[in-house]
């Protein structure tokens, strides 16, 4: 006997396996520890039931009567979910979902595509864009009362955004929202929210809340896997719960290797383990790993079901959004508010671009940092002069930025405006503040951290004007941006303003922006095409280092 395979208690128990079965058996399914022996229990999620007749068409294991009946109901339930899968994804789809909502409020018809879909495959990773209602995709799949309870993992500033202006609003469910870290046991509730902040100390809690659903808003918090308190936190309330669902429009900001970490929660060895899908997937840049064919992976991931994208040019979802436009203008480079050391910037420039491993690593952060920073500097004030002729016009301003120095030049130059400040320095409570002030209209200017309004919700009923008076690499981050006004209820088009100058770091940020960031794009848009795709044979910050020691010999 190789094995012997029972079913109890809504969990597989494999025990009395041989040691060589043991070992393929471990390497297969990923949640048992490597050096424990059997007996081995798997909790039953959707797809067991056919990893496990899969693993024993190669090694036969003796099944309970229990365990056979099981087998093929499970088997069954798995080939009916592909079927209804397939349909789901048909562009002719109707919804038949009923959700248990408000009356007088209503998921569109491409929300409840989403939902039905995790209620199919029990995982799924929603990637629609800014703007498109991924909050109530996820409360229409439960909204009926189908996985609950649910533990909704939120960023800090948006645990009271998700329960008066979705949960409340949109349904009938009792939430409960967790905001400290001392873990007890909890009152009842159809929805238990946690935080990133708090969500570790709450690890081992997880198993005793007897949730069934888990659902992480944006999930891009968990890119970096259980190296971090709230990956470890997060993957013990994954391990308890049978549904799984992680809202995003940005799954990855720089590298498509941290795709494999978000899917891991969702979908656990969709992707094989780390270093099979190193070898499979991603080719080694520098210290990071770049996805070799990102539409590839992103054309699996869809056709197996686990994600789920629509972008706002998708004919089922472009009538209920205002069009964006962009504006790009050079503004002028203030000297006299920047002390630049050109000879620091040529020698770092020269390490990047010459130096061993170590030592460019070292110079492109201090190259990055010292450019960027400058760069902000520089164009400040003409920043806060053209954010001041749109607020002046009538127009409440949306200012987008990033460094403290920069902040202080606007808050200086436009303090006559009141402006408020929701950014990464803030508590969570003077964000509360700094948006209610802006809604309210006693103030006409929000500066906004380019990283810290992530699934902010509401400033469309406000604003339609976005500056972005500083940039980041990552194209993804300023689509975040946009979304923050441009989503449902927006009665008017949208404009974003990106202001540059012809110097520091500015020029090249332009031409990556202007181009889609080859990583994200192939994943998120598999079947469109490589039009756009920002080439990956050299870093960003080498492309930098070359642009300073151009303009180091121009002035020679």
């Amino acid at each position: 006997m190789l094995g012997r395979v029972d079913f109890n208690g809504g969990q597989w128990l494999v025990e009395s396996m041989q040691p060589h079965v043991s070992m393929r058996f471990k390497g297969m399914f990923k949640g048992i520890p490597e050096g424990s022996t059997p007996p081995f229990a798997l909790r039953d999620r959707p797809d067991m039931a056919v990893d496990l007749d899969w693993f024993m068409s190669r090694y036969p294991l003796d099944l309970t009567e229990h365990a056979a009946a099981r087998l093929a109901e499970g088997l069954a339930a798995y080939h009916r979910a592909r079927d209804q899968l397939g349909r789901l994804m048909r562009p002719d789809y109707t919804p038949t979902l009923s959700p248990g909502f408000r009356d007088g409020t209503s998921p569109f018809p491409y929300q409840l595509r989403a939902a039905e879909m995790l209620r199919a495959s029990g995982r799924l990773l929603l990637l629609d864009d800014v703007g498109l209602g991924k909050t109530v995709s996820a409360l229409a799949a439960i909204s009926d009362g189908w996985g609950l309870p649910a533990v909704v993992v939120v960023q800090p500033h948006l645990s009271t955004q998700w329960v008066k202006e979705y949960i409340e609003r949109f349904t009938h469910l009792r939430a409960h929202a967790v905001s400290d870290r001392n873990a007890r046991t909890l009152p009842p509730a159809d929805i238990y929210l946690f935080r990133y902040s708090n969500i570790g100390a709450w690890a081992d809690y997880a198993a005793t809340l007897g949730h069934k659903t888990v659902i992480f808003d944006e999930i891009q918090e968990l890119r970096h896997g259980q190296a971090t308190e709230k990956g470890r936190g997060s993957a013990a309330f994954c391990d308890a719960a049978t549904y799984r669902l992680g809202l995003t429009a940005t799954p990855i900001y720089n590298y498509g290797s941290e795709i494999y970490a978000i899917v891991q929660f969702i979908a656990p060895g969709a992707l094989g383990h780390w270093h099979e899908f190193l070898t499979n997937w991603c080719t080694s840049h520098g210290s990071h790993w770049l996805v070799k064919d990102p539409a590839a992976l992103g054309a699996y991931l869809q056709d197996e079901g686990i994600t789920l994208r629509r972008t706002n040019e998708d004919a089922e979802v472009a009538s209920t959004l205002p069009p964006l436009s962009k504006v790009v203008l050079e503004v002028d480079w203030h000297e006299g508010d920047v002390e630049t050391d050109r000879e620091l910037q040529r020698r770092l420039a020269q390490r990047v671009l010459s130096g061993g491993w170590h030592d460019r690593g070292q110079a492109a952060r201090e190259l990055d940092l010292l450019l960027r920073q400058e760069t902000g500097v520089a164009k400040a004030r003409s920043v806060a002069a053209y954010a001041r002729t749109i607020v002046e016009a009538g127009e409440p301003v949306l200012l987008a930025g990033w460094h403290r120095e920069v902040y202080r030049i606007w808050n200086e130059a436009l303090a006559d405006l009141r402006p408020v400040m929701f950014t990464g320095t803030e508590s969570v409570p003077a964000k509360n503040k700094a948006k209610a002030e802006f809604m309210e209209g006693r103030s006409d200017l929000m500066i906004m951290s380019l990283r810290s309004g992530s699934g902010l919700d509401g400033l469309q009923d406000r604003c339609a004007n976005v500056v972005h008076g500083e940039f980041d690499w990552s194209p993804q981050v300023h689509a975040q941006v946009n979304g923050r006004p441009r989503r449902y209820g927006q009665l008017r088009p949208v404009t974003a303003h990106y202001l540059h100058v012809d110097g520091g770091s500015d020029p090249v940020l332009m031409e990556m922006l202007g181009l889609k960031a080859s990583q994200s794009h192939g994943i998120l848009n598999p079947y469109g095409g490589e039009e756009g795709a920002t080439p990956t044979d050299e870093t960003r910050i080498k492309q930098l280092a070359r642009a300073v020691l151009e303009r180091a010999r121009a002035n020679v």
